[in-house]
């Protein structure tokens, strides 16, 4: 990823520390930083969580619950659309700069974690969120991405980011409707979902998160589950997704 996004000619780095999850192992958090036009004040900040989940807790199957999964949706469909931005974008320059941030350790949480914030999620997002603020980056607004690529994908709009963003939300869902994918970006509220974009909110910077999530049907279908795999892709939801973050992007001023 980090050879692949200098490619694109961006300014890349990786940022972490060793962390430990709530299952008492420690980690060396890696976080994926990426920057075009670095020297503009006026950024846009772009994620997604590039680790996968190292169980299958959720597959029906009890015997699959401590397997791996492809995570092709959870985790990998967000980095593809980076990636493809990133391409973009090295091709035609928006005005604003652009920041990609590719989050580790987002979903190593336990399960029904109940605390407040779920602080056993979003590790490497929680880390960015403490030590961006000493670095003084200042950001127009976020867009999180989490799977964007399942089928018969639904982008409902979340308490979080409604709250938190509402302006950010109305411009991203309207461009969406706008440019043809009404049927990815519904415009139904869903409930409070602690995503990586709670943190970047606690930054400072107003941010919200594209998620395939339904109050009533929850998370996509193969959510944690040995068929998040390529096979269960759907290559239309990843283009709606990429091609209306690039449209966002490409109209700021």
């Amino acid at each position: 990823m980090v050879a692949k996004l200098k490619s694109f000619g961006a300014k890349v780095s990786i940022k972490g520390e060793p962390t430990k999850t709530y299952d008492g192992k420690t980690f060396q958090l890696k976080n994926i930083h990426a920057s075009f036009n670095p020297e503009n004040k006026n950024r846009v900040l772009v994620t997604a969580h590039w680790d996968a989940r190292p169980f299958s807790d959720q597959d029906t199957d009890p015997a699959n619950h401590n397997k791996a999964f492809d995570a092709a949706n959870d985790g990998g469909s967000g980095v593809a659309v980076i990636l493809e931005m990133a391409r973009q974008i090295q091709q035609k320059q928006p005005n604003v700069g652009v920041d990609f941030v590719l989050w580790d350790l987002e979903d190593y949480g336990k399960a029904n974690d109940e605390t407040p914030d779920e602080t056993t999620w979003c590790l490497g997002s929680q880390y960015w969120a403490k030590n961006v603020t000493k670095n003084g980056y200042k950001a127009l607004y976020g867009i999180n991405l989490d799977m964007v690529g399942g089928g018969n994908a639904q982008f409902t709009q979340d308490e979080i980011s409604r709250q938190s963003a509402p302006e950010v939300v109305n411009k991203v869902w309207n461009i969406g409707s706008e440019i043809g994918y009404s049927s990815y970006f519904v415009s139904i509220p869903s409930g409070r979902l602690v995503d990586d974009h709670f943190w970047v909110n606690k930054a400072g910077i107003p941010c919200i998160d594209i998620i395939h999530y339904n109050d009533n049907s929850g998370f996509y279908i193969n959510w944690h589950t040995q068929l998040d795999n390529l096979a269960n892709i759907d290559k239309n939801a990843l283009k709606a997704t990429g091609q209306t973050v690039l449209e966002t992007v490409y109209r700021e001023k």
